[in-house]
Parts: structure tokens; C-alpha cells; sequence
């Protein structure tokens, strides 16, 4: 994808129509009624905001203004891949708002828990006499960013499903405008979650303060580029890596790639290269640190498809590897995440050793591993497959 300077493009339509134009992705009515819309929600920003100020440069500049008029963001929902995460960001840059957030939503909700803990201990300390943590922390993030942008949006923990409707209303309240893109529709936010009669207010709440778009755009673009690539590549060699960059870029599709982090029980997940929703990882990254269960399901909950480079032959002394390798595939079949991997050898000839339950284990996972190279299973990533060729190399 190029990497056209955006503030030539004044409005979020103008840049997709010029990516269009220079071939890095294709058109498609979905995204451009979406693009559309986010222009209109740009408009609606600066001339209401405008309206406060004396001057134009006093918003530009992120001065702070009286209460704002209540403005309805955008909750774009749609399956993986279909470009919710691009138009948003493209709507990021080019909001001429200096008080704003980009930011993953399960990070936004650790920085909210944070700030909590930290203001529970101030009361602890006598530094505040505000008992109640929600109205002080809402404050301070509503005057770090009036526009807030989520990626991901998603709930999965009682924790923050308790907290989000009073949070979200003191945010709202303070004329904060949320933009957000999902895999799930609001009404099923946290469905099936422990009292999740408790959660209902927070989705009325939200479906009061945006507008919900359903982006169906006709195919997963990214992972439509893999379906022309291997999936599973052995032996390693140089061949095998430049295969695997092919694929990567193919995945990545130009966006800019940067490590991540997630905070998993106390502890650090380092991804080293990360980016809507693709992570990629050498299998000493994964499987030769102390890393578990919990581990793995944090990073399937943020990326949906994952690379891992460089999976070596394993034997008893390297169980412990073996071990959590084991638990790494069961974690991403489950879920359904699209791997690509490169191995030295097809998967089963990947663990020998006549003894220890990994032996046995492994059967399941080298089975698990072929299953995953298949049409249906890739297809149930979310990626449709128009082509008979096979899915993977040296298999």
C-alpha cells in the first residue's frame, strides 16, 4: 500500500478513491458508503466544535471549549478483514481534532483499570476525598481526548462489563464522540457473559450515543491475497523465508508494522511485529518463554492471524517446548485464527520421542496442523476460497 502524505487528502473518501486509483486495494460500495460517513462525521466535528470557538485555530489547536452540543459517533461492525480498521484510521488522521485517541479497546479499558487502582490508593493515602473512582477518571481521559477512536471493540470481562455503562456515561456526558469498529453487532456484546443483565444499560446507552453501521463488504481483502499462498512451509531454507515474507506483506498489505504488548496477569506478551489484526512471532517468541494458556488466548482475542517462523524438530529434552507449542495449536484451532507457519518438517515428523505424554499429544496437534491447511477450516477463518490449489508447501 503506498503511503500517500494524508493531508493531501481532505476528506476520508478522497484518500480511499486515490488508494483505489493507485491500485493497493480494490473498490467496493460497502467501504465507500462507510468512507462517506466518516466524512460526514468529520463535517459534523468541525463545524460544531467550530461554533464554540472564536477562531478555527483555537480548535486546530486542541484548546480546551465550553460543553459541546451531543455529536453520534460510528460503531462499524462487520466480519474480519473487511476494512472497518483502515477507514477508521484514515478517519484518525484526518480529523482536525488535536485532542483525540487511537487506541486498541482492551488497552483503553487496562489504562481505565489502571487509573482506578491508582485512585482507590490515593483515597487509601488520604490525597483524595473522592470516594468514587469513576467521575475523577472519566474526567482526566475526557480532557486527554474528546474524540476517541476503538479498535476492537469487545467485552469479555466481568470486570469491564461492570464498569462500562457508568464510565461511558460520565465520558458521554462530557461531550466525548466515540468511534468504534467490532466483529459483533452492540446487542451481542458480551453475549452469553456472567451477569450479563447488568451489562444491557451500557448497550442502550451506547446504541443512544452512535450510529451502528453494518460494513458488508464483499470478502476479507487481506486474507483473500493469502488463499494465492502457502499456508504451511517446510523445510526452512531461504526459499521457505522469502515465502513467508510474501505472505506476510500479502497480510499486511502495506499498513505500518510496529511490536505490541499485552498485559496478561501481571506479566508482558511481546509481540514483536503487529498490525490490524495480523501478529507475527518466531516460535522461540512463543514457546521457549514461560508463556500458557492465558497467553495464547490474549493474543487470538486481539489478532486473527498469526505467523510463526521458524518451528524446529523437537525431542524429549525440549518437552517443555513441545508442551507449550501443543497448547499453542489447540489455542488458535479453537479459535479459529488463520496460521501460517514455516517448520522444518511436515507436522508429523515435527516431535520425536517414544516416551512422555507430549508423544501422544502430539499426534493430535500434527493432526490439527493438517486440518488447519484445509479449505473448510480456512474458510471458517473468515476467508473465502475460489481456487483447487493445495494450501501449503513440502506437505
Amino acid at each position: 500500500m503506498s503511503h500517500d502524505n494524508l493531508k493531501v487528502f481532505p476528506s476520508v473518501r478522497e484518500r480511499y478513491d486515490a488508494l483505489v486509483a493507485a491500485g493497493d486495494i480494490e473498490a467496493d460500495p460497502a467501504q465507500q458508503r462507510l468512507a462517506d460517513r466518516f466524512d460526514r462525521l468529520i463535517h459534523e466535528l468541525a463545524t460544531t466544535r467550530l461554533a464554540t470557538k472564536s477562531s478555527a485555530l483555537g480548535w486546530l489547536f486542541g484548546r480546551k471549549a465550553p460543553r459541546r452540543d451531543f455529536i453520534k459517533g460510528l460503531y462499524i461492525h462487520g466480519e474480519v478483514g473487511r476494512g472497518k480498521t483502515m477507514l477508521m484510521d484514515m478517519f484518525h488522521q484526518l480529523v482536525p481534532a488535536k485532542r483525540k485517541r487511537r487506541a486498541h479497546f482492551l488497552d483503553f479499558m487496562a489504562d481505565v483499570h489502571e487509573r482506578i487502582n491508582a485512585h482507590r490508593q490515593a483515597l487509601k493515602n488520604g490525597d483524595t476525598k473522592q470516594e468514587d473512582p469513576i467521575p475523577p477518571v472519566a474526567e482526566a481521559l475526557a480532557e486527554q481526548a474528546w474524540v476517541l477512536c476503538f479498535d476492537e471493540f469487545t467485552v469479555t470481562d466481568i470486570a469491564d462489563a461492570m464498569i462500562l455503562s457508568r464510565l461511558f456515561r460520565a465520558l458521554f456526558e462530557r461531550g466525548v464522540v466515540l468511534v468504534a469498529t467490532s466483529n459483533v453487532a452492540p446487542d451481542d456484546l458480551y453475549r452469553d457473559g456472567l451477569n450479563r443483565q447488568l451489562f444491557l444499560p451500557f448497550v442502550e446507552l451506547l446504541k443512544t450515543h452512535v450510529d451502528v453501521v453494518s460494513l458488508d463488504a464483499r470478502t476479507d481483502y487481506r486474507l483473500e491475497k493469502l488463499n494465492h499462498l502457502p499456508v504451511y512451509l517446510s523445510p526452512l531454507g531461504g526459499e521457505t523465508k522469502r515465502q513467508m515474507d510474501a505472505a506476510w506483506h500479502a497480510a499486511t498489505d502495506g499498513a505500518v508494522v510496529s511490536p505490541d504488548s499485552l498485559k496478561v496477569k501481571g506479566h508482558t506478551v511481546s509481540i514483536p511485529q503487529a498490525t490490524r489484526g495480523t501478529a507475527r512471532f518466531s516460535f522461540a517468541d512463543l514457546c521457549s518463554k514461560p508463556l500458557g494458556a492465558a497467553d495464547y488466548m490474549a493474543i487470538v482475542q486481539r489478532y486473527r492471524t498469526v505467523f510463526i517462523d521458524d518451528v524446529p524438530v523437537l525431542d524429549y529434552p525440549r518437552r517443555n517446548e513441545a508442551k507449550r507449542f501443543i497448547i499453542l495449536i489447540d489455542v488458535l484451532y479453537d479459535n479459529q485464527v488463520h496460521l501460517v507457519m514455516s517448520a522444518a518438517a511436515t507436522p508429523d515428523q515435527l516431535y520425536h520421542a517414544k516416551t512422555g505424554t507430549e508423544a501422544f499429544e502430539f499426534d493430535r496437534t500434527a493432526s490439527r496442523l493438517f486440518e488447519m491447511q484445509s479449505e473448510d477450516y480456512i474458510a471458517a477463518t473468515g476467508t473465502t476460497h475460489s481456487r483447487a490449489e493445495p494450501k501449503s508447501a513440502g506437505v
